[in-house]
């Protein structure tokens, strides 16, 4: 498990994509114990670069990722994390995917619907979203 984590300040990309579908989900960090964590306890988890701590995909809103496989790139700077994700969505605007814009004519556009209510899930819970 040998990762380049000096390159980028420490992290590296996590592209989490659905095992089954093959659609992309979200764009996350990984320091090497969150890596670790997410090879030993097989839900995925994140450095938040914002907040500046660890944190486990679901932790709020139930909807953990449960990995499946793990590939990384030629650098071994980013990794590819196949997922079955557990819950309606992972976005935490209540979208199945955090790619729920596309660019049309200049202008990015919603082209998806919403999966499941944020306000609901994330009520009263520190942080706001997971």
């Amino acid at each position: 498990m040998n990762l380049d984590f000096e390159k980028s300040d420490g992290l590296v990309t996590a592209v989490i994509q659905d095992f089954t579908s093959g659609r992309v989900l979200m764009v996350g960090y990984m320091n090497e114990e969150a890596f670790r964590l997410t090879v030993e306890t097989g839900f995925a988890t994140f450095w938040s670069r914002s907040r500046r701590k660890l944190w486990l995909k679901g932790e709020s809103s139930g909807h953990r990722l449960v990995v499946k496989e793990i590939f990384t790139d030629c650098d071994r700077d980013a990794v590819l994390v196949k997922v079955d994700a557990q819950g309606p969505g992972v976005c935490h605007e209540g979208y199945e995917s955090c790619f729920f814009r596309r660019l049309d004519h200049g202008e990015f556009q919603v082209v998806d619907t919403p999966t499941y209510d944020p306000s609901a899930v994330y009520a009263g819970k520190p942080g706001g979203k997971q």
